[in-house]
């Protein structure tokens, strides 16, 4: 629609502020962002640059080009609402003001309305000058169209032109989202006339409006006007139904709560506009299942949501959970023009300790055997009407009499629920025979407000004990003796027995053994207790530990079943002076000189004071040679020193006997010897000799000994040597062509062959042996003899060695035997290795006896013992025939 023109005729060109006011009529939901009217500033001059200001900024906004757009959404009342514009020169600072006036569109009035231009007149304040006729922007008003629409399409919505389309030929164009850019073909324009139209229904919850820029050129192209805004605002119409974000809602609300309790709240959204009756949701309560105890028990608040009680009566026990149906209406809760919807809502009662523990009965029973500990001894069982294994039904069991020192417990069971009577300290049947327990339930948490605990909630404990054979005991446990020691065997030392707790009980008597004595001192007479000695007690014994010596005795008694029990007896030993001291160290070393000569020494006593030191220390009278010798000094009560009297002293091992007394009334002295070895020293007083001194402080039978060994050991050397040159002697005479060791005639050398049978296996060993001691062949059958054994004939001749030596002539010896031997007959087929080292029945050898008599020993050459040694040169004068 073309907007009211003005000119500058139709107003006066004065000096001041015009206190004009204008008005506008707009729609009566005002959206955030919608455009409300056109504001156009009109100067005389032309070309000022103005800047638009409104007063109400959080509600009114102006722009640059003079739309007044809404700040936000608001329902505009009956009553205008009214607000001002500023224009302001931006180069000058002036400033003009006008004051703007919206009133809401009738009821009747369709959603295109006519919107008046607002004209700010141009006021000269500092000259007036003749008026000038300036020419009208063009200005488009905001176009309001309806969602949905059923056409015809496409729709004529307004008609743009220009005032120079009556000189012009003029083009006209629309460009922004929705005619050439995306979503394309929405919107079109008659190029000619200038008419625009939409060509289909629009959405608003698609797009809720469009910003559109009409253009004008000449059929050169050539801008005739500067572009205008369009503003097509699309009217929001109630096609989308209410939708619940969840389709079940799921609350709890404590079981006795009051009226007015909040419990949930359930929330819908519509995608219609949220300003308009179309987007305006309302809430109510279709329906409540169960209906008990009242039909309403919860309400809605119809504009939030939220859910809240109304009626008292919650009660856990009776009902768990109620569903409510929730519907949710548009257009206000309208029945008539809403659409609807809806939602379950489940609210759970949760539980309250609203119900106490309850026992089942008023007295429980139960028994327990005398001196027994961790028995149950009775189940008290409760009721409890709240939810199971939650704080409100789990119980907790209290004695509140009946039990001072504390001998019973309470435990809960957590499955059950039931409480667990428990001995804790032992009972004794002679002191108490029953038990009254006073025993109150109550739960983890408190019970809700104004609820008490009832009757039920206590209950009483019988408890029967049980008697049972128990234990003698010694009295007193453990006894303590105070004895000298040195106590003879067979003297009585003391009397422990014991008692028998069992009053109530037919027994006879108790009897008494030895359960432990380590040193077997002690014995105990099975009847009445007495306990004498098997031995003299010893203070100083293994088995005493700080003056103490401990013994354990066992006590029986004669019940069903037999009971026992132990006691200690304690003996503490009084040290008496039974115990002579001792030196200590038992050796020392010092050296020939006076100086250094101090050796300490310290005496040692197994009593204890006033039976052991100070000791005196002193040297015996005889033998007169250690005074003479030695001094001794003591040097504290334990300790003294011993050195040299003379001033040198032959090296060696002296015995010096030391007499010891203590301080014990009577004392007690012994004297100890202390082996002093007496060394040459250097001069830091460290042995240099102590080789010397141990061998010299031998006896004289390890000194004979010693000797023996010597002279048997030269003994088996000189019998080697003997052996050894013999052996060397032989091998001179008589040049084997092999060793005597590598002969293999005496040699059995087995094969691992089998043969072909018994007539192989008749060997004929003779071939072994020496040629003289073969048996002669007539002795044998001719029947077995072997194919390769030698035939009867005559025995070759053999040369015969001769009895002395002849080393030159052995080569010839040896060819004679090979000769001989090629000659010989009975010679096998064969090579062989011929011996010719045959001795015949004497040998050249003396005899080994030689060297047990002195007759035969002059025969032996001993004269080598004497590059052995000084030792060995005295063996080589006895058995050498030397002068000595």
């Amino acid at each position: 629609q073309a907007p009211i023109k003005a000119t500058c005729e139709d107003m006066s060109c004065k000096t001041g502020f015009p206190e004009d006011v204008q008005s506008a009529v707009v729609s009566r939901s005002v959206h955030g962002g919608q455009p409300l009217l056109n504001v156009r500033f009109r100067s005389c001059d032309g070309n000022k640059k103005i800047h638009f200001g409104s007063s109400e900024p959080e509600d009114f906004r102006v722009g640059e080009d003079g739309v007044v757009y809404a700040e936000r959404s608001f329902q505009l009342s009956a009553e205008p609402t009214e607000f001002v514009v500023s224009a302001q020169d931006k180069e000058t600072q002036e400033e003009w003001q006008m004051r703007v006036k919206l009133t809401p569109e009738p009821a009747s009035e369709q959603d295109q309305k006519k919107i008046e231009d607002i004209v700010f007149p141009w006021q000269q304040h500092k000259h007036n000058s003749p008026l000038k006729r300036q020419k009208r922007d063009w200005v488009i008003p905001p176009i309001n169209l309806p969602e949905n629409s059923r056409g015809p399409f496409p729709q004529e919505l307004v008609r743009i032109r220009s005032d120079r389309d009556k000189s012009l030929s003029l083009r006209y164009s629309v460009t922004g989202p929705g005619a050439d850019q995306p979503p394309t073909g929405i919107f079109i324009i008659n190029p000619i006339s200038g008419q625009l139209s939409v060509t289909k229904p629009l959405d608003r919850e698609q797009i809720a409006s469009f910003h559109l820029r009409a253009h004008a050129v000449d059929v050169n192209g050539n801008q005739v006007e500067n572009p205008i805004d369009i503003v097509i605002n699309v009217i929001d119409m109630n096609d989308n139904r209410p939708e619940f974000l969840h389709q079940v809602w799921n609350g709890t609300v404590p079981e006795g709560s009051k009226p007015g309790t909040y419990v949930m709240t359930v929330t819908a959204i519509d995608a219609d506009d949220p300003n308009a009756q179309n987007g305006m949701l309302r809430y109510r309560i279709l329906s409540q299942a169960p209906s008990s105890p009242s039909p309403n028990m919860f309400t809605i608040n119809n504009e939030t949501g939220d859910i809240i009680t109304v009626a008292a009566g919650l009660d856990r026990e009776k009902v768990q959970q109620y569903t409510l149906i929730i519907q949710a209406t548009d257009m206000e809760g309208n029945p008539t023009y809403g659409l609807s919807n809806t939602a379950t809502a489940v609210i759970t009662v949760t539980d309250v300790n609203d119900n106490p523990p309850e026992f089942t009965a008023m007295t429980f029973y139960g028994e327990v055997p005398e001196n027994r500990v961790d028995v149950i001894v009775a189940n008290l069982t409760v009721t409890d009407k709240d939810q199971p294994h939650t704080p409100a039904w789990n119980a907790m069991y209290r004695m509140t009499g009946g039990d001072p020192t504390g001998r019973f417990t309470i435990l809960t069971d957590p499955n059950s629920n039931d409480g667990l009577v428990t001995v804790v300290k032992p009972i004794d049947f002679e002191t108490n025979r029953m038990f009254v327990l006073t025993v109150a339930a109550e739960n983890q948490v408190p019970l809700a407000k104004g609820i008490q605990h009832p009757p039920q909630s206590t209950a009483t404990v019988s408890i029967t004990v049980i008697d049972v054979n128990e234990s003698p005991y010694f009295v007193p446990n453990p006894k303590l003796v105070r004895q000298e020691e040195g106590l003879l065997a067979g003297s009585m030392l003391t009397t422990f027995t014991a008692q028998d707790p069992d009053r109530y009980m037919q027994q006879t008597s108790l009897r008494y053994s030895k359960l432990s004595d380590p040193a077997n001192w002690l014995k105990i007479d099975p009847v009445n207790g007495q306990i004498t000695t098997t031995a003299v007690l010893d203070r100083e014994s293994i088995y005493v530990q700080n003056n103490m010596y401990n013994a354990t005795f066992l006590a029986s008694d004669n019940g069903i079943p037999p009971m026992s029990g132990t006691g200690t007896l304690q003996i503490y030993l009084l040290d008496i002076n039974d115990n002579a001291p001792q030196v200590n160290p038992k050796e020392a070393t010092t050296c020939e000189t006076m100086q250094p000569n101090a050796i300490n020494i310290t005496a040692v006593d197994p009593d204890i004071d006033p039976n052991a030191g100070p000791f005196a220390f002193e040297l015996p009278d005889s033998p007169a040679s250690i005074k003479r010798n030695w001094t001794i000094v003591r040097i504290s009560g334990d300790h003294a020193q011993l050195s040299l009297r003379i001033r040198f002293l032959e090296a060696g091992i002296y015995d010096v006997p030391i007499v010891i007394t203590d301080s014990g009334n009577p004392h007690a002295s012994s004297t100890s010897v202390l082996k002093v070895k007496v060394c040459q020293c250097d001069i830091n007083g460290d042995c240099t000799d102590v080789d010397r001194i141990v061998g010299a402080g031998l006896g004289t039978g390890a000194i004979i000994a010693i000797l023996l060994c010597i002279i048997i050991l030269l003994i088996l050397v000189l019998m080697f040597v003997v052996w050894m040159k013999r052996r060397d002697k032989e091998r001179q005479a008589k040049q084997l062509l092999i060793d005597p060791e590598d002969d293999v005639r005496d040699n059995i050398l087995k094969y691992d062959e089998e043969g072909g049978g018994e007539e192989d296996q008749d060997y004929d060993l003779s071939q072994l042996q020496q040629p003289d001691t073969v048996e002669p062949d007539t002795i044998k059958p001719v029947g077995i003899r072997r194919l390769d054994e030698r035939p009867i004939h005559a025995e070759p001749q053999y040369p015969v060695r001769s009895a002395a030596p002849h080393p030159g002539d052995i080569g010839d010896f040896i060819n004679e035997g090979l000769k001989a031997a090629d000659n010989d007959p009975t010679a096998p087929p064969y090579d062989s290795l011929l011996v010719f080292d045959y001795e015949g029945s004497g040998s050249t050898a003396g005899s080994l006896s030689s060297l047990n008599s002195s007759s035969s020993g002059g025969e032996q050459d001993y004269d080598y013992l004497n590059d052995w040694g000084p030792r060995f040169k005295k063996l080589a004068d006895m058995y050498g025939g030397g002068d000595d």
